[in-house]
């Protein structure tokens, strides 16, 4: 069972077995999770080859935790504990994208051995063009706080603690900011 007023207040957060469990709730400050978020960032970019999804993901752990769907035990390390359960949201999100990748069964063998020129097409240069024109107009209709993060930390690539001083944020409010962005943008 997790209570916490906010996730980036200083207040400890209450991790623990359900009461039907029969456990005791552990004290777990929010900084004891943060601490472990570029180990799990690490790893998760490791296992899915894409920071983005990666940072997701890891948001997508500590979401689980604080809402409760997750309880801490203490009957392994901190660190081992969330690493598990992100272990399992990539292998949930590995499922849903297999899910939604089509294969053509009724390609010739002759064209599936056919050589594959490594370079984008042309139309594809387009393509990736105006893709990326749509989205950097998507990202200026975005509010501003959601926009400066997306500006300074994604396409600048500064790191989250110059992104942080020069908002004068949190480190935990900016990964929620880019959650919040990146999900904007993807409906």
């Amino acid at each position: 069972m997790i209570t916490a007023n906010h996730p980036s207040s200083p207040t400890a957060l209450t991790l623990g077995m359900h009461p039907f469990d029969g456990g005791q709730a552990l004290q777990l400050s929010w900084d004891d999770m943060v601490e472990h978020r570029d180990y799990l960032v690490r790893f998760a970019r490791r296992k899915l080859q894409d920071p983005t999804q990666a940072e997701d993901v890891v948001h997508d752990v500590f979401e689980a935790v604080i809402s409760g769907r997750a309880s801490f035990a203490g009957r392994a390390a901190l660190r081992s504990w969330l690493t598990a359960i992100l272990k399992n949201k990539i292998i949930d999100l590995i499922r849903h994208s297999v899910r939604f990748d089509s294969f053509d069964t009724d390609a010739d063998d002759e064209e599936a051995h056919q050589p594959v020129c490594e370079g984008a097409k042309p139309d594809e240069l387009a393509e990736h063009r105006q893709r990326l024109q749509q989205t950097m107009q998507r990202i200026s209709t975005l509010p501003q706080g959601l926009r400066d993060v997306m500006q300074f930390r994604v396409l600048e690539e500064e790191s989250s603690e110059a992104v942080c001083r020069r908002l004068c944020i949190s480190e935990a409010s900016l990964f929620v900011r880019l959650h919040r962005a990146r999900k904007q943008l993807m409906c």
